[in-house]
C-alpha cells in the first residue's frame, strides 16, 4: 500500500545546486535511513514520523513537518524555481 505524499518536495541538496524531488514517503524514509548526510535528533524525529505515517499511526503532515526540519538541520534548503529564474536573469 502506498501512502499518499502529497505535493513533492524539492530540496537542494548539494553545494552544487543539485535538486531532488521527494515524491513519496517511501523515498524519503529511504533518504533519511540511507542517505542523510548527518545524524542528529532531528534526522531520528523524522524517521519516527515517517514511519509511524507509513504505519497508519501518524499524521503525513506531521511526517512531512518533521522531515522538513532535519532537512534543515542538514543544510538542505528548499529549491524555490522562480527564485533561481530570478538570480539567473
Amino acid at each position: 500500500m502506498e501512502i499518499y505524499w502529497g505535493k513533492p518536495i524539492s530540496l537542494v541538496v548539494s553545494p552544487e545546486g543539485d535538486v531532488k524531488n521527494f515524491s513519496t514517503i517511501e523515498q524519503v524514509h529511504y533518504w533519511l535511513r540511507k542517505k542523510w548526510p548527518v545524524a542528529d535528533t532531528a534526522q531520528d524525529h523524522a524517521i519516527e514520523c515517517i514511519e509511524a505515517a507509513m504505519d497508519c499511526l501518524g499524521s503525513v503532515g506531521d511526517a512531512r513537518s518533521a522531515f522538513l526540519g532535519a532537512a534543515g538541520t542538514a543544510g538542505f534548503v528548499p529549491f524555490e524555481p522562480a527564485a533561481r529564474a530570478l538570480l539567473a536573469a
